[in-house]
């Protein structure tokens, strides 16, 4: 593979169209400038240039001129596939013209190996009896109830509590709560607390004698004896419903009024779940085997860029949970340099997949036809509660197209076009 990956390009900006930029520059110094016998942006281009020189207008000139440049560089090298943003240099400068030195990086070239007939396969999906068991104990567990009970606490029960905790006779910070539900068993407080507060009733009150960990994250309570002074309130059992008609009613699930129905329909679901996640893993397994035996000089650049993509992903993920990058890094001693290196496989991955399944694409001639398109972007329309303009408007019918046409690639890793 002889293509190079990067190319150097020169565009020059010069005569009027300089002049105009020059122009613009004066204009806006103009208007700080301290110009004896002048108001600010009333001197004379002339009497600026006597006083600043031209060269004090090279700088935000030049700074107009690479937008103007990098688009002539375009429409003059249409044909070009640019995969990284170019670095730029300036060769020469003065009030005749400038010119620019843009070292552009290209797409690489892409030299398949095997990708058909590849011996990657897809687990068997098989669902147990204990998995259907544990999603409907979920479900159950979503729909429990806290009753007041009138007898003793027993663990799993929620004590509803007073409480303030006492060093040395002496309240200690972060030690007192009021009304705090607690459920015994949930190992919530330190060691021993909960266990301490099993046969109580409402209403009555208690001692509780304890030791902190010595591992304790407070400085001043590691390893120290307290003394927690509880009352509770109230006891609360949390009752699990059965699998009766007012359960299958509160599901809202259409036909199911049966425990039989029921694990029919979550089985079913499991299953779904549970082939797609072995359908995901062997479409990886398969890109990995593909881009084994292909030769491709990845650009460095292109890695890099990735990188940066995928910390921008996080990025917005981190604020959905209302948390920024810099708190993040700051929580966990982490750098936004060290965030990268750790995404740098991964983004190696991304651009080596993304390279072959384009070099594939190409190959084999692989389309995406109008009426795909349009049925793809009315099933995920669908799906997000939009209506078809809305979805087109925000995800552009390209990023579709390629998605189509990505998924007739791993139709033919799979051996199924």
């Amino acid at each position: 593979m002889e293509k190079k990956s990067t190319k150097e390009v020169i565009i020059k900006i010069e005569g009027a169209e300089w002049e105009k930029l020059l122009d613009d520059a004066f204009n806006k110094a103009n208007k700080k400038a301290k110009i004896p016998g002048f108001r600010p942006g009333k001197a004379p281009k002339n009497v600026y240039i006597k006083n600043y020189g031209m060269e004090s207008l090279f700088y935000e000139a030049s700074n107009k001129a690479i937008e103007v440049a990098y688009d002539k560089l375009l429409e003059e090298n249409v044909d070009l596939e640019i995969v990284a943003e170019p670095t730029v240099n300036i060769n020469n400068i003065d009030e005749k013209g400038v010119e620019f030195q843009f070292v552009l990086t290209l797409k690489p070239e892409v030299k398949l190996g095997k990708y058909t007939g590849l011996k990657a396969k897809k687990e068997k999906v098989t669902v147990t009896k204990e998995e259907i068991e544990h999603s409907i104990d979920h479900m159950r567990e979503h729909y429990k109830e806290n009753v007041v009970k009138e007898g003793k606490i027993a663990k799993g029960d929620i004590a509803v509590i007073d409480f303030e905790g006492f060093k040395d006779g002496e309240a200690f910070k972060g030690g007192k709560g009021e009304n705090y539900s607690l459920e015994i068993g949930s190992n919530t407080f330190i060691p021993g607390f909960e266990d301490q507060l099993i046969g109580l009733k409402a209403g009555e009150e208690k001692d509780i004698n304890l030791t902190f960990p010595e591992d304790y994250h407070a400085e001043d309570l590691k390893g120290q004896a307290v003394v927690f002074k509880v009352k509770v309130n109230e006891v609360k059992e949390v009752i699990i419903p059965e699998l009766d008609k007012e359960f299958f009613e509160d599901l809202g699930m259409e036909g199911i009024d049966s425990k039989a129905a029921l694990e029919k329909q979550v089985k079913e679901n499991i299953t779904v779940q549970k082939e797609k996640e072995a359908d995901d893993k062997w479409t990886d397994e398969l890109l990995a085997e593909a881009a084994s035996t292909m030769e491709c000089d990845i650009p460095e650049v292109m890695i890099e860029t990735e990188q940066n993509r995928m910390v921008r992903e996080y990025d917005q993920n981190l604020q959905m949970q209302g948390i920024s990058l810099q708190q993040f890094c700051q929580f966990t001693n982490m750098t936004i340099d060290k965030l990268k290196e750790e995404y740098k496989e991964a983004a190696t991955k991304r651009v080596t997949y993304r390279l072959m399944i384009d070099a594939i694409i190409e190959k084999e001639k692989i389309k995406a036809t109008d009426k795909e398109i349009d049925k793809y972007i009315e099933d995920l329309a669908i799906r997000y509660q939009m209506t078809k303009e809305e979805f087109t408007k925000n995800y552009g019918t390209e990023a579709i197209a390629y998605q189509i046409k990505a998924e007739k690639v791993f139709a033919l890793l799979k051996g199924e076009k």
